[in-house]
């Protein structure tokens, strides 16, 4: 027997002869006909055109739809300085697209907003959009040149409006969608198109999207995180006003605190007093961090049994170095700060001890500081007399009538938590302006929703900063960013724009960062700024002016 062929079944063969003649009917067929001529084979498909990046030109936008937006013109600018239409000449800067455009969410809306985009490899693929400061419409062009000197494309707006005095807020009264796009809106209204016009120009969409602002800019990144979470990979929230209405009722209560009832010049408590608390403030409680640098590390730790007030009165006739009881009283009135006249409820927390040298800027001068949030925007009576104003029924209307324009309170943040976004705050702990209580106040419930405060680190860190005023500024290690400056060294470190995008794209999280003090373009102290609720904790050797020689505990 032949092992190699098994045997052949006579039923096998007549299948496979039927099986053979189907085949060859059916090639018959394939070729159309007897044709002896092989089948051609099947085309390849047309590979899909490749998109190109586009010239920086206003005709290369022509075609570009965008929802409830438009671009104006695009223009090259060269590497080097460039003088923005407003504010000083940015230098440095690489060269960038400048796009200029227009969003209008609603009939009654008009954003102008400017988005620049570096050439070429210049783009690190990222895109960062930039709040706005106050009441003002001008764009923070500083922020926009601090973020694309480190590679991104930039955006920013003008809120959505175009008052040439925002301190008149007449542009609101009667309006409340422009009140909308100031005080909720307009980052959303320009980063959306933004993030088009970007993947059109450079034919490729941003990998990541990050937003920084401080203040103002602070309170739209709370928009953001609570409203439209899907807008941003990560947000750098400083000195969030998002308590508006509330930050407002401190501002009228301060003013009426330091003045004899019914006058509205006649000051009690002077700067130069007010300036005098704050050093006898340093002077009785610097030591308690354990470093006599001429910061408090938490003021809270500036306890009653070391520092009071009523010390500090005078006890004879007044004098440059003492108050009288008129002065203490005023001092005591602000810092218990605003609560409802008929529940005792507090409407505001107070200012902390160590921001009185700040005070003076934001209790007003003939008039309180924002009256017209009240003036124009709630009461709509150009004749409001704010000596009548009723801290339960005036703060009620308003909370009911703003509130749902421009505050944002809620501790829910569990949509941007999901989708992965990370938030940093930072907060300076002698901010006359943002009370830094109600910022840690604000943590403190999204802590009491998520539960922990590891579920808080997981995506969001509170950075307090000693010696910090407003945003920028004061006696302590203060530059972290663009805080009056770029930092001297950047590194993830030392800049919170760097730190976030490492959070963000490799999962770093930022438990501390190292701020610096800068003076005449030196850096003469460093010092850790920690995560809160953490504190930096000097180690008891080396220089107090190195931040090696603290760690965060």
């Amino acid at each position: 027997m032949n092992l190699s062929r098994p045997p052949i079944n006579p039923s096998a063969r007549a299948r496979g002869r039927a099986l053979a003649a189907l085949a060859a009917l059916g090639a018959l067929a394939a070729c159309g006909g007897g044709d002896d001529s092989p089948a051609p084979a099947p085309a390849a498909p047309a590979p899909a055109p490749v998109a190109q990046p586009k010239a920086c030109a206003t005709a290369s936008f022509a075609s570009l739809s965008l929802d409830q937006a438009r671009v104006l013109a695009a223009t090259p600018v060269a590497a080097g300085s460039f003088q923005p239409p407003t504010g000083g000449a940015q230098a440095n800067l690489p060269a960038f697209c400048r796009i200029t455009a227009q969003a209008t969410p609603t009939s009654d809306s008009l954003i102008n907003f400017e988005l620049w985009v570096p050439e070429g490899t210049g783009w690190n693929g990222k895109l960062v959009a930039t709040g706005n400061g106050g009441y003002s419409p001008t764009l923070n062009y500083g922020d926009m040149a601090y973020a694309m000197r480190q590679g991104y494309a930039v955006v920013g707006g003008d809120t959505g409006h175009q008052s040439s005095d925002p301190n008149e807020m007449f542009w609101g009264v009667g309006r409340p969608e422009k009140i909308a796009d100031w005080g909720t809106r307009s980052i959303h209204a320009i980063t959306v198109p933004a993030k088009r016009i970007v993947a059109d120009l450079a034919a490729r969409s941003a990998t990541q999207a990050y937003y920084y602002g401080c203040s103002t800019g602070g309170h739209q990144a709370y928009a953001q995180m609570q409203r439209y979470p899907d807008d941003f990979d990560g947000v750098i929230a400083g000195a969030p006003g998002n308590n508006r209405t509330r930050l407002n009722v401190e501002f009228l209560h301060r003013f009426l605190s330091n003045r004899v009832p019914g006058s509205n010049t006649q000051l009690i408590l002077t700067p130069a007093k007010a300036s005098l608390i704050t050093q006898r403030v340093v002077a009785a409680c610097d030591a308690v961090d354990g470093v006599v640098d001429g910061v408090l590390e938490d003021p809270r730790q500036c306890t009653p049994d070391r520092f009071s007030i009523d010390a500090l009165q005078c006890s004879g006739a007044d004098a440059a170095d003492c108050l009288t009881a008129e002065q203490v009283a005023a001092a005591k009135k602000i810092y218990a700060g605003p609560k409802n006249a008929r529940t005792g409820a507090q409407l505001y927390p107070g200012l902390p001890v160590g921001t009185e040298a700040g005070w003076p800027g934001y209790w007003g001068g003939s008039e309180p500081v924002r009256a017209d949030y009240w003036r124009l925007w709630s009461f709509e009576n150009p004749q409001w007399n704010w000596w009548t104003f009723d801290y339960d029924r005036d703060v009620t209307f308003t909370d009911a009538k703003l509130g749902p324009l421009v505050d944002h309170t809620s501790a829910d943040l569990s949509r941007f938590k999901a989708r992965g976004a990370k938030a940093i705050v930072y907060q300076g702990w002698q901010d006359p302006v943002v009370n830094p209580i109600d910022t840690i106040a604000y943590v403190d419930r999204v802590k009491a929703a998520q539960g922990s405060q590891a579920e808080v680190d997981g995506f969001l860190r509170l950075f307090m900063v000693p010696g910090m005023g407003h945003c920028s500024g004061g006696a302590g290690a203060t530059q972290f960013g663009n805080q009056g400056g770029a930092s001297p060294v950047l590194s993830a470190e030392r800049d919170v724009l760097m730190a976030l995008d490492r959070w963000v794209t490799s999962g770093t999280a930022p438990d501390r960062l190292v701020a610096s003090r800068v003076v005449g373009g030196n850096v003469v102290r460093t010092r850790p700024l920690c995560a809160y609720p953490k504190k930096a904790v000097y180690g008891g050797s080396g220089s107090t002016d190195d931040a090696a020689n603290f760690s965060c505990r």
